[in-house]
């Protein structure tokens, strides 16, 4: 145990750490882990892989994703801004290499090989350029001669860009609704908010013009006319685990549906657990959507109060987008659902996320001093 009066950088970070973040994220990474063994094996038998294949390689990835959390929160807002800098320039670059010599999977061009493993960069894109874009807010607010808001629009523009290029009409979504909801913390004026809502609505409208296979998902969802398979069986699995689940081994979905490893992995979990083990998991993402909020509110820096929004709103959205796809709620979109699914550039990148809130949120010296003063000030008691 680390004793409060040590001065180490390991004890300073333990005591000013949210541990409450912290054992969320672990949780949810263990669950994930339960879980890939409960809907990975029956989907590597039926590609003729090893039945533990992809349980071996989450327990693999959780290693550097552990350290790349752990090692984020000992950074400074400062260091933050860096590091997220750095990666945003590396994340937009690699992803225009993948558009001309990545993987091809299903007419999409997201990832680059290396060796044995795939990488998508614009999962690793996502939170730095939440940051970045929180960077520029915070500096537009602090001085008005900064034209912040512009270099924020810009780099949306290019991420967006990049991201229908590839194609991923999804993470399109999910980027600009995150980036528009910092925009509105930042005080943006109404006219902005009117001429951006009717730019995304007009978005929407032309993908579904120019693009087939966001048409055929739209589509599909409104009339049930179609390929709805996997969107149809993972609805009848959750149905059919009631409240308690069927018991662990027990589910069908995972034998049938190709990605009950990846976008499906709630319905496996809903069939074999059961409801109210689901209520459980979305209860702890609504804690760190919720518990990262009320940080927010509190944090006097404008950076950090945009940039801790941004990153938690990023988890709320995706984790929500997964769900409801699962549930039926909306059209079938390839999401992971955070530290649960499989795949490890998303529980890296989420680890990242993790690792900047970390950093963020902690109680430093100088924010305990702002407070200080401003529950004197506010007490009537005049600050030293």
């Amino acid at each position: 145990m680390v004793s409060r009066v040590d001065r180490g950088p390991v004890a300073e970070w333990f005591w000013t750490i949210d541990r409450f973040f912290l054992a969320a994220f672990i949780a949810l990474m263990g669950i994930g882990l339960m879980l890939s063994f409960a809907a990975s094996p029956a989907v590597a038998e039926r590609i003729g892989l090893n039945s533990f294949f992809f349980v071996e390689r989450q327990a693999m990835f959780m290693v550097p994703s552990l350290a790349i959390m752990v090692g984020l929160s000992f950074l400074s807002p400062r260091q933050v801004r860096r590091v997220a800098v750095i990666m945003l320039i590396a994340s937009l670059l690699t992803m225009i290499f993948a558009l001309f010599f990545g993987i091809e999977v299903k007419g999409a061009r997201r990832w680059i090989s290396i060796g044995s493993f795939s990488i998508q960069p614009s999962e690793f894109m996502k939170p730095a350029f939440v940051i970045v874009c929180a960077w520029l807010f915070a500096e537009r607010a602090r001085h008005p001669e900064i034209p912040g808001n512009l270099f924020a629009i810009i780099t949306f523009g290019i991420v967006a860009a990049l991201l229908i290029a590839q194609p991923d009409f999804g993470q399109t979504i999910l980027t600009s609704v995150v980036w528009g909801g910092m925009f509105f913390m930042a005080g943006v004026p109404w006219f902005w908010i009117i001429m951006l809502g009717g730019l995304g609505v007009g978005g929407i409208v032309t993908a579904y013009l120019m693009l087939p296979h966001v048409a055929g998902r739209i589509d599909r969802f409104w009339t049930g006319e179609g390929d709805t398979f996997q969107v149809d069986t993972a609805r009848e699995a959750i149905i059919r685990g009631d409240w308690f689940g069927r018991g662990p081994g027990e589910g069908i979905v995972k034998r049938i549906i190709p990605d009950s490893h990846t976008d499906f992995i709630f319905s496996v979990a809903a069939e074999e657990f059961g409801i109210v083990f689901c209520m459980f998991l979305v209860a702890i993402f609504a804690f760190i959507v919720l518990r990262g909020l009320s940080h927010a509110i509190k944090e006097k820096d404008d950076f950090c109060r945009f940039a801790v929004a941004g990153l938690v709103l990023q988890i709320g959205m995706q984790s929500m987008i997964n769900i409801g796809v699962n549930l039926e709620l909306m059209p079938a979109k390839g999401m992971t659902l955070p530290l649960i699914s499989y795949g490890g550039s998303s529980m890296m990148a989420i680890c990242v996320t993790a690792g900047f809130l970390l950093a963020l949120t902690r109680h430093r010296p100088e924010k305990r001093a702002q407070e200080r003063s401003f529950f004197r000030v506010g007490s009537g008691v005049p600050a030293e």
